[in-house]
């Protein structure tokens, strides 16, 4: 009889059990079929578990799974995923074959806890379509006139794609409402595997790093808004880089979580080209 999986449940962009984003993690998945994993993660319903299928000496193959279906990347399971390996062999750089390529992850003790920080794949970003943006603005309930003008919307890409959209007016940001049933059809006719990031640009941090607060929006299941997503952070990264809106090195930091009642932070660290940094730290979930 086979045993059943070890399912480990951690926090991550946070150092408190009960904010930033839960992950489920299973770290060894060798022994799990696609419908296995993808019933472990509707039992664990959290927006994404990571699932480690197999190992080629330091490199682990990584799988993401959302309770409805096989997602391509997923940074707040990375994150969590590495930290709980490094509880486990001590930190230094691990490396995950993912469905989007090869991530590396550094994880460290900093004195405070352990850290981890993945660098990205190569981003993109593509304009986005005005049939789409309308649609979307229409089901949030905000205007074109609240739209930050110095962040036009895009579609970025850094390991997995996500509608990027940056509201001016604070009010807006904290009060707009969806219908998780209506936003859900909306994404999949859209073919957006992946969360849309809806920000507000705040004032810039102590250390002069830009200073955004997110809020990411992700029906599935009992989840409509993902608490701090590691792959979005990643694309804001490339975003900003692509529209010449930084001057890199530069450095980004994200809140997230407030709205739903899981505050994390997310740190974004962008080269003048190549990946993007992100990083956080993870705690498990007792």
């Amino acid at each position: 009889m086979t045993a059943e999986p070890t399912v480990l449940r951690y926090a991550a962009f946070t150092d408190d059990p009960a904010g930033g984003n839960p992950a489920g993690i299973v770290l060894d998945a060798s022994a799990l079929d696609d419908a296995a994993m993808q019933a472990i993660a509707i039992e664990v319903d959290y927006s994404e578990t990571a699932f480690v299928t197999g190992r080629n000496g330091d490199l682990r193959t990584v799988r993401y799974f959302s309770p409805i279906s096989e997602v391509p990347f997923c940074g707040h399971a990375t994150i969590a995923t590495a930290v709980a390996i490094a509880e486990r062999e001590g930190p230094g750089i691990v490396r995950f074959a993912t469905p989007v390529g090869e991530i590396s992850i550094e994880t460290r003790d900093d004195g405070n806890g352990l850290r981890a920080a993945f660098t990205s794949p190569d981003t993109d970003l593509a304009h986005f379509p005005e049939f789409a943006l309308d649609a979307l603005l229409e089901l949030i309930g905000v205007d074109r006139v609240h739209l930050d003008e110095r962040y036009p919307p895009r579609i970025a890409t850094a390991g997995g794609r996500h509608p990027v959209i940056v509201i001016a007016d604070a009010h807006v940001f904290d009060d707009f409402r969806f219908d998780p049933g209506a936003m859900r059809a909306f994404i999949d006719a859209q073919g957006w595997p992946l969360t849309i990031a809806v920000l507000h640009r705040v004032s810039d941090a102590a250390d002069g790093a830009l200073h955004f607060e997110a809020r990411n929006i992700f029906p599935v299941g009992r989840i409509t808004e993902d608490p701090a997503t590691g792959s979005a952070a990643a694309a804001l990264g490339g975003y900003l880089r692509g529209l010449g809106a930084v001057h890199p090195p530069a450095r980004v930091v994200i809140e997230q979580g407030r709205h739903v009642g899981r505050p994390g932070r997310l740190i974004v660290e962008i080269p003048e080209e190549g990946g993007i940094v992100v990083s956080g730290r993870a705690v498990p979930i007792r």
